[in-house]
């Protein structure tokens, strides 16, 4: 693709809710941990109708529409961060739901075409360009939208893409705002998200955070120079690796994942094409869902982050002179052991002395993390254009050893996986036998 390529602004406006309570929301442990992190940024590639000469105004115009009924369920999307010093030394941050201009609609242009996009064995930097809030991180919804619609045109095609802050949303919230806007698009029936946030008993709903400076909470960490490919697992070939994973299992109690299985084989997979040392700790960290943990559990339309990280680790040398059985093991007991207790204590924990997540502690030699998840309904998102073609995402939260799970288009199973890594790696990691009988 021509690297002078540029996206080009048509025209920008702001949209608010339909109908607005007055009303603030309160950031939970989970959201006020996200503040360093950059906003989620995820998209879907459609084929543009054609012979419709009037087509692109009309769906901006139905789609705006869309936008603002789906923000009066959704409206914490439409607000802006609003921060209140409560003592010198600590201060709390809330959503504003009523003094905010509303959401950010931008519609845009590129001239290229899909098969541009999807045919390059990695995805193209243009791509960045389709989303907003480039390179943002949550802490500054205090003065940006905390929730950006783009709609780009190709020369045969449109791409949907949401920008959304992530101490507002987590991927669960983020797919349930998207699935909803299709359906109202469509006039379909819809759910209402859960507003009400969660918090342990005894706690908030107001929650300072002990800074002085933002640089003691908040980093922004720019991302080197990375290849990213999207690798196709199919329903077979997932289905293989499962099948493996639990075939010397005797305790039949024992179950492992696809996608425990597949996060298994990557990891193993990656550490080995880094050359770690014999010694040097190898780790697999992955997002948990708090929801159905929780007892009682918090509904599945709960609008907010209720997830935490989960880390698995060992030894390079343990890791590879093992199968990857073993592997999948590890994982498995990792998410089995992380229940209600555990939550609880973590979220205790985190009371005791608050922390934000910060994406360069992630950075590591001897880590991959785990983010997104295949069970998300993505490509039921079809705003009246049939089924999408692909789905991509932006510059957010990507760095070396990143591996964002995706919904395959087969449906039924099949994975999408994006893997970030530095040049080199990624091309040992494109001959390792282990990740190429993967495919087969």
């Amino acid at each position: 693709m021509n690297s002078e390529i540029t996206v080009q602004h048509i025209s920008e406006c702001y949209v608010k809710p339909s109908h607005l309570p007055q009303q603030v929301i309160h950031l939970t442990t989970w959201d006020l941990a996200m503040l360093s992190f950059h906003y989620i940024q995820k998209g879907l590639v459609f084929q543009k109708p054609g012979g419709q000469h009037s087509f692109i105004q009309l769906f901006l115009h139905k789609l705006k529409d869309a936008l603002s009924v789906t923000l009066a369920h959704f409206y914490p999307l439409a607000g802006r961060f609003a921060r209140k010093q409560h003592h010198p030394n600590s201060f709390t941050i809330s959503i504003d739901c009523v003094n905010s201009p509303g959401a950010r609609f931008v519609h845009s242009s590129v001239d290229t075409t899909i098969s541009d996009i999807l045919s390059p064995p990695y995805v193209p930097i243009i791509v960045q360009s389709f989303f907003d809030h480039h390179k943002a991180v949550d802490y500054d919804g205090l003065n940006m939208s905390l929730l950006t619609v783009q709609v780009t045109e190709l020369f045969d095609g449109i791409f949907v893409g949401c920008s959304v802050n992530h101490s507002v949303a987590d991927g669960t919230s983020y797919w349930n705002f998207f699935n909803t806007l299709s359906q109202v698009f469509q006039g379909s029936p819809m759910t209402a998200p859960i507003l009400e946030r969660w918090f342990p008993d005894g706690c908030g709903p107001v929650i300072s955070l002990p800074f002085t400076r933002d640089d003691q909470f908040i980093s922004r960490y720019e991302t080197p120079i990375l290849k990213e490919r999207i690798f196709h697992f199919s329903i077979a070939a997932l289905a293989r690796i499962k099948a493996k994973a639990n075939a010397h299992f005797k305790d039949k109690a024992t179950r492992i994942s696809s996608l425990q299985a597949l996060s298994a084989v990557i990891w193993r997979c990656v550490t080995r094409v880094r050359g770690l040392t014999q010694d040097q700790i190898s780790s697999c960290c992955m997002p948990a869902n708090n929801r159905s943990r929780l007892d009682p559990p918090v509904s599945k339309h709960y609008f907010g982050n209720c997830i935490q990280i989960l880390r698995t680790f060992t030894t390079a040398s343990k890791l590879l002179a093992n199968d990857f059985e073993w592997a999948a093991l590890q994982i498995n007991k990792t998410i089995i052991e992380h229940d209600d207790k555990s939550v609880r204590k973590s979220v205790a924990t985190w009371l005791q002395t608050p922390v934000t997540y910060q994406l360069k502690q992630l950075v590591d030699p001897g880590t991959i993390v785990i983010s997104s998840s295949p069970r998300f309904n993505m490509y039921g998102n079809e705003f009246g254009l049939g089924k999408p073609v692909a789905i991509l995402s932006g510059y957010g939260n990507k760095f070396d050893g990143e591996v964002t799970l995706y919904q395959g288009r087969e449906g039924e199973g099949s994975i999408d996986t994006g893997i970030c890594l530095n040049p080199d790696i990624m091309s040992a990691l494109e001959c390792d036998e282990e990740f190429l009988g993967c495919f087969n």
